[in-house]
């Protein structure tokens, strides 16, 4: 097969859908790999490390992408890309398409295979393509609060930890999976009074045995959530509903009621944002400002730190890469459903039912595509 690794091009997203370490598995399998000049050069991943392991130099995203019959990226494509995309082309990246029309529109229109980072399953039900990521936004989201708690970028002027004969800063987490979990690791990290809010009890219990008394665990209402946000410092939103929007579990009342120069981290951007007032930012203009609240809502915060975001992704994405490679989507999802569940959209149908039923379009089940 014919794998293409072009280079990212929405805001400050260095992030690279291969490291030279995939592609060696690639093309020692036999495949010819494509990779756009420069695509890893900002996170040190030169042209010659990718030739070095066999990948082909290529100038421009048209060349990757017309001769591709896959495509390996980080984000869902950006305007410029969607009419590089062709009819049968496999795409395999995070998609993100349940607050996205528009690019559900074009993926339609170009009947594209798509394959969705974010709704691949594992036996256990568990989400592994989307979970280092979730890892790594979830730490950024505590360095990116505690950065805009700061007087200079609009917040009240608090250091997370306090220090002694000080109090710390008050942080609520909505949610408590991998991004809810490992925002709460790094708040207590830095001596901060950690509250996550959770509506599964068994989370709880596990978070409770994790960290003791250090973490206070509270179970998710709108009443216990509304308390939780007003007495807070700082909130970040770590809610997920793989495949659909966000529920808006933040109003903009709650918001209203914050202190002025608190800050609200919405990690669920992504998928629309978990508060009435989130809208997507970029990383060269992060934050802005609603009812005095600092709103930090960058849509792909683990782009920050995209060395090793990029190498956490490809560890994970590997096996599924190589699975598809090597026997073709349609064998590949026949022998792992798990796969399978990642196909959103395969020519010119809408295969996922969250977003189906939030878009508006009909369902078609994803094993009308392999057989």
């Amino acid at each position: 097969m014919i794998i293409g690794i072009p280079k990212e091009v929405k805001n400050h997203e260095y992030r690279i859908g291969a490291t030279p370490g995939l592609v060696s598995l690639l093309t020692q399998a036999g495949h010819t790999v494509l990779i756009q000049t420069m695509a890893g050069h900002r996170i040190g991943f030169t042209d010659e490390m990718y030739t070095h392991v066999g990948a082909t130099i290529v100038q421009t995203a048209e060349v990757v992408y017309g001769q591709s019959e896959m495509i390996v990226k980080v984000k869902e494509p950006q305007k410029s890309e969607f009419p590089l995309l062709r009819e049968g082309q496999i795409l395999f990246c995070f998609l993100h398409l349940a607050p996205d029309p528009e690019q559900l529109k074009h993926l339609i229109e170009r009947k594209v295979v798509g394959v969705a980072f974010e709704t691949v399953t594992d036996p256990d039900g568990r989400l592994p393509l989307l979970t280092p990521m979730s890892e790594v936004a979830g730490r950024i989201a505590i360095q990116a609060g505690a950065t805009s708690l700061q007087m200079a970028n609009g917040g009240k002027g608090l250091l997370l930890g306090g220090v002694p004969g000080v109090p710390p800063a008050k942080v609520v987490v909505i949610g408590g999976g991998i991004v809810g979990t490992q925002v709460a690791r790094m708040a207590m990290g830095f001596g901060a009074d950690v509250t996550i809010l959770e509506r599964r009890l068994n989370r709880l219990r596990e978070l409770d045995d994790l960290y003791g008394p250090q973490l206070k665990t509270i179970y998710s209402t709108p009443v216990s959530i509304e308390e939780a946000v007003t007495a807070a410092d700082l909130v970040v939103g770590a809610v997920l509903i793989p495949g659909k929007k966000a529920p808006k579990l933040v109003s903009e009342e709650m918001i209203k009621s914050m202190s002025p120069g608190s800050v609200f981290v919405d990690v669920a951007i992504d998928q629309g944002g978990c508060s009435e007032t989130s809208r997507a930012t970029t990383h060269s203009d992060p934050t802005y400002e609603v009812h005095n609240v600092v709103h930090y809502c960058v849509a792909n915060m683990p782009g920050a730190c995209a060395r090793t975001s990029t190498q956490a992704l490809t560890n994970a994405i590997a096996p599924y890469v190589l699975e598809i490679s090597n026997k073709g989507y349609k064998q590949a999802m026949q022998d792992d459903p798990g796969l399978l569940e990642g196909m959103n959209v395969c020519h010119g149908l809408v295969t996922n039912e969250h977003v189906a039923h939030d878009c508006g379009y009909e369902y078609h089940p994803a094993t009308e595509c392999i057989v």
